[in-house]
């Protein structure tokens, strides 16, 4: 008997099966990922899981005709390639964090019967978890009322790095392993600023940017630690006092665990603009900050990092709820006991 974890595609996604299995180390854990996206990266060489296998797909959404056709034809081939490792490791239950990768496990769960749990990242529902959702043996959110557990699923160690802000020494440019030309364009912008005030710069640039991005700053004359994908982002974020980063629910929720207080720039194009939607969330209970792309300035920028972020500081820490990982843990192991 096992619990399969499936899913992904994004660190957002990933950084979720991350967190939650670290509270199932008593269990036979199955993952089940894509060929695409990040999950070999995440998970192809993590020894929590008894195996790892990833199906080929690729999302369905912004694809001309033949790109959805391509794409439906390896939805069932992976549909049915997942049937058949369900019933090999006798799962008892698929957690699915949504994404492309998660698609064909999640519906072989349900042609076998076998109780799916979804858990939604995001305020905006991803556009397979809202078509799933009314088969779901559970949905958990953040966002909704109704969600049998509120508390986001973020690492122990975020919490455990939480601090109080005061004033600004260092900022963390958050563009995701991927990147933000939009960030990266404005931490150039006002680097010379944050130099002058002393403060110290932490940038992720992204994977294909990180030349780039380190050049320029060399141009500028200005030091700066860049990287692009990395294990080390609680310890990055922990140093931080203030930062400017992307929407994706993993990271706002990380951000605030932490007590970090940020500026958000979501990513433009994101599904059903999952991204504002996720920040606004904090905005509207005055925890944080907002610019859309193009509604970036530089002064204001440097403007907020004047502010009180003690305060902002303090609210966040208030405002996330602990043991969310360790909640759908023992959800999940409620129906591994189930005979």
């Amino acid at each position: 008997m096992s619990i399969v974890m499936t899913g992904g595609g994004t660190g957002g996604h990933l950084a979720i099966i991350r967190a939650v299995k670290e509270c199932l180390n008593d269990q036979r854990l199955i993952y089940i990922g894509s060929t695409k996206g990040q999950d070999r990266q995440w998970f192809e060489h993590d020894e929590a899981f008894l195996k790892k296998y990833f199906l080929q797909t690729q999302g369905v959404v912004n694809q001309g005709l033949l790109g959805k056709v391509k794409s439906l034809w390896m939805l069932v081939k992976a549909t049915l390639r997942a049937k058949r490792l369900l019933k090999e490791h006798e799962a008892k239950v698929v957690f699915s964090v949504g994404g492309f990768s998660s698609a064909p496990t999640a519906f072989a769960a349900k042609l076998l019967g076998i109780p799916l749990v979804i858990h939604e990242q995001n305020a905006a529902l991803g556009s397979l978890n809202k078509v799933l959702k009314p088969y779901a043996a559970s949905f958990i959110s953040s966002y909704l009322e109704e969600s049998p557990i509120k508390a986001y699923p973020v690492k122990e160690i975020f919490f455990e790095n939480a601090r109080i802000r005061n004033t600004v020494q260092c900022v963390l440019f958050l563009g995701g392993s991927q990147g933000a030309k939009a960030i990266n364009t404005l931490a150039l912008k006002i680097a010379s600023e944050l130099q002058k005030r002393g403060i110290k710069i932490i940038h992720q640039a992204g994977e294909k940017n990180v030349d780039e991005v380190k050049k320029a700053y060399e141009g500028l004359g200005i030091e700066a630690e860049v990287f692009g994908f990395t294990t080390k982002l609680a310890d990055y974020m922990k140093e931080a006092d203030f930062a400017i980063a992307r929407a994706g629910a993993s990271t706002l929720w990380e951000l605030a665990a932490t007590g970090l207080p940020a500026l958000f720039i979501p990513y433009p194009y994101a599904a059903s603009d999952h991204q504002y939607y996720n920040a606004i969330f904090l905005v509207e209970q005055h925890l944080a900050w907002l610019m859309r792309e193009d509604e970036i300035s530089e002064e204001k920028a440097i403007a907020l990092m004047d502010e009180d972020m003690e305060a902002k500081s303090r609210g966040l820490i208030e405002s996330i709820e602990k043991d969310g990982s360790r909640q759908i843990a023992e959800l999940l192991k409620g129906y591994v006991s189930i005979k």
